[in-house]
């Protein structure tokens, strides 16, 4: 299974707000060393992390060439139109460099503590495709807009500014509702590895797969972003993803190429900084070459 799109690596930095420095640093070797996406996790109950997006605001201003996305936005704390406003804003500022990653929540007795909604199963599946339509309205530049749904509403509003380039809105699911959603609705789909190891993989993107098709939607029209964590080693390879950089390499090529995986966001188990430098240059060049010479006719 391989959808044949460019396949990008990313780097997933700990937003912890003791450690901006570090952060800082991490994003300019990311940003120098070739990698493409930076993702964020956005846990704004969690006291110890900043605000994602501002510092991914921060952190585009400082890079040329990397793109950022919230890994993933927390779609009850932050309402969609306002949301929109932000991504819009960010992108504009960053020369077109940022993707919505979103999610429908998890954590819910903090997001109740935080004063935000407990949603069940269907109504968080239901509130997330309803932030969709309104946030891609508000990306539109039109007037006048207006939209009456069960979680959402918009009354008159205008829409802008509108976004450098078409901003991807990228789901972070797992569920079998929410992946038909993606399928029919989104322009991405965000697994973890320790949730939805590879051998899932298939079942998942088959049910995409035929939602898109439902839709009338290409399967390659949606983007495959693979969180994965572990560790580059000097010795023995051991699980998954701890290893050599090229024991990482055919696991990530075997991935993107079997498996129907067109991004990595790289998040470290030890010495994050180390890591990162071995994964952009050690690793990524690997399975950029490989995937091409596979892909040859």
């Amino acid at each position: 299974m391989d959808y044949r799109r460019d396949v990008e690596f990313g780097y997933f930095p700990a937003p912890n707000a003791d450690d901006y420095p570090t952060i800082v640093e991490q994003t300019r070797i990311a940003d120098e060393t070739g990698l493409d996406l930076i993702g964020i996790q956005d846990h704004p109950y969690q006291r110890r992390f900043f605000d994602t997006f501002s510092l991914i605001s921060d952190l585009a201003a400082r890079t040329q060439r990397v793109r950022f996305f919230p890994d993933v936005a927390n779609l009850p704390l932050r309402h969609p139109s306002v949301m929109a406003k932000a991504a819009a804003s960010i992108d504009r500022i960053s020369g077109g460099r940022f993707e919505l990653g979103l999610g429908a929540g998890s954590f819910w007795d903090a997001i109740e503590g935080m004063g935000g909604p407990r949603r069940k199963r269907r109504e968080a599946v239901d509130s997330l495709a309803e932030a969709i339509e309104v946030i891609r309205l508000l990306w539109s530049g039109e007037r006048n807009l207006r939209f009456e749904g069960r979680h959402y509403r918009l009354k008159g509003v205008h829409s802008g500014p509108i976004p450098a380039h078409d901003i991807g809105i990228w789901i972070g699911a797992a569920g079998p509702r929410m992946l038909n959603l993606i399928g029919r609705l989104a322009d991405g789909w965000i697994p973890s590895s320790g949730f939805m190891p590879p051998e899932r993989l298939p079942e998942l993107h088959d049910r995409i797969d035929a939602a898109a098709e439902s839709a009338g939607r290409k399967p390659s029209e949606v983007r495959r972003i693979y969180n994965v964590s572990g560790t580059i080693t000097d010795g023995d390879r051991g699980g998954f993803l701890e290893g050599p950089a090229s024991y990482w390499a055919d696991q990530l090529t075997r991935l993107a190429v079997e498996l129907g995986m067109d991004a990595f966001i790289f998040w470290p188990a030890a010495e994050p900084t180390t890591q990162l430098r071995r994964f952009a240059e050690e690793v990524a060049p690997e399975v950029r070459g490989a995937v091409a010479r596979h892909r040859v006719p």
